[in-house]
């Protein structure tokens, strides 16, 4: 599983509850252009309307040898999921505090997929929290290598 893009504010401000698996429907242009890793997703979110799930602010730079047909950069696009995982996420984001965010774009089988998470925001001592943590990890690790580093 090669990522394309990464979306490193979703884990930084989301706790993830639970996770997907969405195709999505690009142009050939849009494909083109995140072949050549000209894409981001750090302040996209998805919404369910209608029984459809669609991402937004998703942005993906126009291919530099398109022509006049070239995609949009910020076009609102289609994701693929069976019914049932929709339904699930639209129970998801009526509730309070929780969102669809995408976590990365990747390649699968020749085709672009999407890791959907559905998130619930963390407050700000929770993001200090993980901080800490984050930093004790580091430091331990540090410890033990200069230990092994020793013998």
């Amino acid at each position: 599983m090669a990522d394309i893009v990464k979306n490193a504010k979703a884990r930084r401000d989301y706790h993830v509850v639970e996770t997907f698996e969405a195709g999505i429907v690009l142009r050939g242009t849009e494909v083109k252009s995140l072949r050549a890793g000209r894409g981001q997703i750090a302040d996209a979110f998805a919404r369910v309307e209608r029984g459809e799930v669609f991402l937004y602010n998703a942005h993906i730079e126009e291919y530099a040898q398109g022509n006049r047909q070239n995609h949009t950069p910020k076009a609102v696009r289609k994701l693929l999921l069976h019914r049932s995982e929709i339904r699930r996420l639209g129970d998801f984001a009526t509730l309070k505090g929780h969102a669809l965010v995408p976590l990365s774009f990747y390649w699968k089988q020749g085709r672009v997929k999407v890791a959907l998470a559905v998130g619930r925001g963390k407050q700000q001592f929770d993001k200090r929290q993980d901080l800490k943590q984050r930093e004790s990890d580091r430091e331990v690790k540090r410890v033990l290598l200069h230990r092994l580093k020793r013998r």
